[in-house]
């Protein structure tokens, strides 16, 4: 499902300053959107936080790769973001399975010619105790939230290093900063995903393209919404904003490293947890 039209007057919310900043060149302005013509896959973009960012970055202007398992949900957010008079394609991927990204990487190719951004946004959980946890609920979160970072980023960089630009943002988690109890596999993901970045702006940054991570804290998503309500209101008397976070708060932060400007962050951790401490 594809449409490579921009939306005029309608879409995305009216009016259409709201779609834009003022840039100022040459004594005269314009409007531009922040990520026109870029060419943007995310990954576990059917719902939450990756539906968030797929909508945000087809409004400011990108060609967005709906990629995610669900194909329900993911056929849907790239018809809401058609709708509103974006670009967006959907491609089913199993973010664990090598063949599987390939033909994410090749689809994104045909449709539209090359790819700029890869947001790395796919992830679950499967919590437990470590005396509780089982080789199939370590593997399984181990298998998506860490190989399947793996498997997009390796897929997606010869392309972005023939082109000589790119923008990779990870995702990793307040867990993989501090821990938390019951999530032995999930954390240890999250903290591989950091180092997984670190090492990735050091090898990539020649080459033009900049790796990033977003930690985000405790986010109202349906991941977070199957946590007893009690646990909930103690995260958000530990965050000094006094509330949890939204999927959007996370979409801005894929935002601001995703565009040109970002061209000199490379290499860092953006916690967006409204200062919480676990």
């Amino acid at each position: 499902m594809t449409n490579r039209g921009y939306c005029g007057r309608k879409g995305f919310g009216t009016p259409l300053a709201s779609l834009y900043r003022w840039t100022v060149r040459s004594g005269r302005e314009f409007f531009h959107m922040r990520l026109q013509n870029r060419v943007a896959i995310i990954t576990g973009a059917g719902r939450g936080i990756g539906r968030e960012a797929a909508l945000l970055f087809a409004k400011e202007g990108a060609k967005v790769v709906i990629a995610d398992f669900d194909a329900e949900s993911g056929k849907q957010t790239a018809a809401d973001i058609v709708a509103l008079g974006g670009t967006a394609s959907f491609v089913s991927v199993n973010v664990s399975d090598r063949a599987s990204v390939e033909g994410m990487v090749a689809f994104a190719l045909s449709q539209y010619g090359k790819i700029d951004i890869l947001v790395n946004n796919a992830g679950i959980t499967q919590d437990a105790t470590l005396l509780k946890m089982t080789e199939e609920q370590w593997d399984r979160v181990i298998a998506v939230n860490l190989k399947g970072t793996f498997n997009c980023t390796q897929a997606v960089a010869p392309h972005m290093v023939s082109a000589g630009y790119g923008r990779i943002i990870n995702t990793s988690s307040v867990v993989g900063r501090f821990g938390n109890f019951g999530q032995t596999n999930y954390a240890a993901t999250k903290a591989g995903v950091i180092g997984m970045t670190l090492t990735w702006a050091k090898e990539l940054g020649p080459k033009g393209i900049t790796t990033n991570a977003v930690a985000p804290g405790f986010i109202l998503t349906e991941m977070t919404a199957k946590m007893p309500e009690k646990v909930l209101d103690m995260m958000k008397e530990k965050a000094p904003v006094r509330r949890l976070g939204l999927p959007a708060d996370i979409a801005n932060a894929y935002l601001v490293l995703a565009e040109e400007a970002a061209s000199f962050i490379n290499g860092h951790v953006l916690a967006v947890d409204g200062a919480i401490v676990l």
